[in-house]
């Protein structure tokens, strides 16, 4: 007797080639669901639907299809069973060699604008994970495909072991598979949960699924093996960029590019921006009235850090800019395009990784962390407080250029490893003291680097001052306004600080701690 196939897709993509091969070169019988067994047909490959074999019509308008006693037995029968095939046999029941199975787009439809929850409910698949699972759970007994990209490596495994699967491809291919149903399950999890209440607390089970993008060279250090993953089927976010040229991205780049993008989503629209970033740290950070202009103040604000940093602009990069770039060695440029001639003039730097990334606005929600026995998960820290709901505490107060320029360290402080302290003077940071283990010491890092242009710059604390010594030693340097979050017990003492050396001082309300 024939093999036995159930082919059964929501993604049509070469499942008529895949079945006529199977057809013409193996000898398969098919059986197929409704919009398969049509395309198939149409195709011109002989198929059965499902409903003809079970003797059972679809019902429910179609919820109801492959949920059989003669699917689920041909796909769960051992075959070193005898048992088994006296079932089988019993009761008229053929045993499958092969399911091949991808699910309803759930995560597709989620993802448009205005889907409601009913509408996104009709697009879980029940018949298709059950198949999925059962299929892959009997894999010493057949085989299971839940991606059209392996079909021809199914097909290859036919050809080149006398029309039989390895037992270890097969084995692979349930792997496969129950990453597939897991990451299906939790997409649908997470959407519920989202959904009931968008402000909720983060859910009793949390679960992490990701697709492999592309194994990358190393870690962050070469003794560490690592590989990029992407949430969800759809690309998005660094899975969608396009690489226009250089070398392969490595684990140090996408972890760089990804705070480069934190930062330049603080600037979405208004005047050109540009960030450079070292170790996920900004070297330089600048707005101007051109692009150039606002590269050449970031990499002015530490050039020595910025070799071999990592660029992002919140603008198209234009020729101008890839010129004034060029002369230097960077590892990444990213915006969200590329003009043509820009291409041009970065073509001539072969090794400099460019990519375009139209949506550099969105986020990952949630950040996660490994701990020994598990993992910490936190929403994502995309608050940002705006001058109107900050609080003056000094007598001295500020000009709408002093919030001006203090919303725009604000913005950036966040974004720096804690301790942090950020000096910043027309727009551009000047000073950046990252990852100290106390805030004096931040800040005497950002004061040094800053120089004289301190005199009459802005300072941005991620946390309050425990005592009043950052702010004296800000007022030596010539500092003119400080923002911070305030709620020390000592608060007292800085702003006396503040009003005797005639300081601005916003508090703000809210930590931004960075690990």
């Amino acid at each position: 007797m024939a093999r036995l196939a159930l082919l059964s897709v929501s993604d049509k993509t070469g499942i008529v080639e895949f079945a006529r091969a199977l057809v013409e070169e193996f000898g398969f019988d098919i059986i197929s669901s409704g919009g398969t067994a049509k395309a198939l047909k149409e195709g011109g490959v002989p198929v059965a639907k499902v409903s003809e074999y079970t003797g059972s019509p679809e019902i429910l308008g179609g919820r109801v299809k492959t949920l059989h006693p003669k699917v689920h037995g041909g796909i769960l029968a051992r075959q070193d069973f005898p048992e088994h095939l006296k079932d089988l046999e019993d009761n008229d029941i053929r045993p499958l060699s092969l399911v091949a199975v991808n699910l309803y787009p759930f995560e597709q439809t989620i993802a448009k604008d205005g889907v409601t929850v009913p509408e996104a409910v009709e697009q879980i698949d029940i018949g298709g994970p059950a198949m999925l699972r059962a299929a892959a759970k009997n894999f010493g007994s057949l085989a299971v495909i839940s991606n059209p990209s392996y079909y021809d490596e199914y097909l290859e495994e036919l050809r080149a072991n006398d029309g039989n699967a390895t037992i270890e491809f097969r084995q692979r291919m349930a792997g496969e598979t129950f990453a597939l149903t897991c990451a299906y399950d939790q997409a649908i999890s997470s959407y519920f949960s989202s959904s009931v209440n968008a402000e909720a607390d983060l859910p009793k089970r949390f679960g992490i699924g990701g697709q492999a993008v592309q194994t990358l060279r190393y870690g962050e250090n070469p003794h560490q093996s690592a590989t990029w993953y992407k949430t969800g089927t759809q690309d998005s976010g660094w899975a969608a960029a396009e690489k226009i040229q250089g070398k392969a991205l490595s684990y140090n780049n996408l972890v760089d590019l990804e705070a480069a993008r934190r930062i330049i989503a603080e600037f979405p629209d208004g005047d050109p921006a540009v960030a450079i970033l070292k170790h996920t740290n900004p070297c330089g950070v600048a707005v101007a009235d051109t692009l150039v202009e606002a590269y050449e103040k970031a990499f002015a604000a530490d050039s020595i850090s910025a070799f071999g940093g990592i660029v992002a602009l919140n603008k198209p990069l234009d020729a101008a800019t890839a010129e004034a770039m060029s002369k230097v060695f960077l590892e990444c440029i990213v915006a969200p395009e590329c003009t043509p001639e820009a291409r041009e003039v970065i073509a001539k730097k072969k090794k400099l990784r460019v990519l375009t990334l139209a949506d550099l606005l969105t986020g990952p929600t949630q950040t996660v962390k490994a701990i020994a026995g598990g993992f910490l998960a936190q929403d994502a820290d995309t608050q940002i407080e705006a001058p109107k709901d900050w609080k003056c505490v000094t007598s001295k107060l500020p000009s709408p250029e002093d919030l001006e320029e203090l919303f725009f360290a604000w913005k950036l402080c966040k974004h720096v490893k804690s301790n942090a302290i950020l000096v910043s003077k027309d727009r551009t940071t000047v000073g950046v003291g990252a990852g100290q283990m106390n805030r004096v010491g931040a800040a005497k890092i950002a004061f040094e680097q800053a120089g004289e242009k301190a005199k009459g710059a802005y300072l941005a604390s991620d946390a309050f001052f425990p005592f009043d010594d950052s702010v004296r030693s800000a007022a030596e340097v010539g500092i003119k306004a400080i923002v911070q979050p305030g709620g020390s017990i000592r608060d007292e003492d800085s702003i006396k600080a503040a009003n005797e050396l005639g300081i601005i001082m916003m508090f703000t309300g809210s930590r931004h701690f960075l690990h």
